[in-house]
């Protein structure tokens, strides 16, 4: 038997769509496997009453078939699905680090990658990588179809999740075709000097590389009360705020200090907006972890 943490993600971060990500230190998904001749998959938790039991429908069911692991499967969510925080990608990556150990492929962290993406492909018909690399390999991560490449930056964060739902394939569906060439050049200077940021751990250069005038803009239209807490959150100190993967969560990148100020101000401008919602004064932090074998 293997048991394994795996973290919640923020993808995109503004202006890296489907490219950036970075591993968050709460919250996570554990996931216990335990060898088996059929597999099968029980699932409790913050929203398991919506997430499929089947291997064929569940995410660590291509997972498992990618690894030849059948095996009994406990997923203790702790990411809530539709939440924009890297639910699918947390159980994902926590079934692909524990299949591996209980099983004894080899695989590298790296090697992982695209066997935890195949399991993305089950929920969102994208076999992408921005949210199961930075589950697997921590801190921040960039991926692009010649790899994955991260770095353990040490930045603060807030993420306020409202009770709403946003679904991956829905909020795909806002994403422009086309961009002009003034907003790629300032999307790529964005994405330029949130990098330079987390290469340094600087939360300035990071919330001032989030900004995106492309995708943002029409997925914020999804979650209600985004503008005001966009605004409220900037107020109260954070040095950037954006929609985190697919929404509805919203990220605030601070200073350390500064993390409970930001987190109060955005529950309030949900409140206002009668929006019920949960914050979580985090970080960026390591990736899967193994708690027991």
């Amino acid at each position: 038997m293997v048991t394994v943490r795996a973290p919640a993600t923020s993808a995109n971060l503004g202006s890296g769509f489907d490219v950036f990500g970075a591993a968050l230190s709460r919250p996570a998904d554990v996931v216990t496997v335990e060898r088996a001749d059929r597999t099968t998959i029980e699932v409790t938790g913050v929203g398991a009453q919506y997430i499929p039991e089947d291997p064929e429908g569940n995410t660590v069911g291509a997972v498992v078939e990618a690894l030849d692991a059948p095996a009994h499967i406990h997923i203790d969510k702790g990411v809530r699905p539709a939440s924009g925080l890297g639910s699918s990608a947390a159980s994902a990556a926590g079934a692909a680090v524990a299949l591996n150990r209980l099983y004894d492929r080899g695989y590298s962290r790296e090697e992982l990658v695209p066997v935890a993406a195949e399991g993305e492909a089950v929920v969102s018909g994208v076999a992408h990588s921005d949210n199961v690399a930075p589950s697997l390999l921590g801190g921040f991560t960039i991926s692009t179809t010649d790899g994955t490449n991260s770095v353990d930056a040490r930045v603060p964060l807030v993420v306020c999740l409202p009770d709403v739902a946003v679904s991956t394939r829905d909020a795909r569906r806002v994403v422009p075709e086309t961009a002009s060439m003034d907003d790629l050049v300032e999307t790529v200077g964005n994405a330029a000097t949130l990098a330079v940021g987390m290469c340094r751990s600087d939360p300035a250069l990071v919330g001032a590389g989030m900004s995106d005038p492309v995708v943002t803009p029409e997925r914020a239209r999804l979650i209600t009360g985004y503008d005001a807490v966009h605004d409220a959150a900037l107020a109260a100190g954070a040095t950037g705020v954006t929609v985190s993967g697919a929404g509805p969560a919203v990220v605030a990148a601070c200073r350390e200090g500064d993390r409970q100020a930001i987190a109060a101000a955005m529950l309030d401008a949900f409140a206002d907006a009668d929006i019920d919602a949960r914050a979580y004064q985090t970080r960026i932090g390591e990736g899967a972890t193994v708690v027991e074998e």
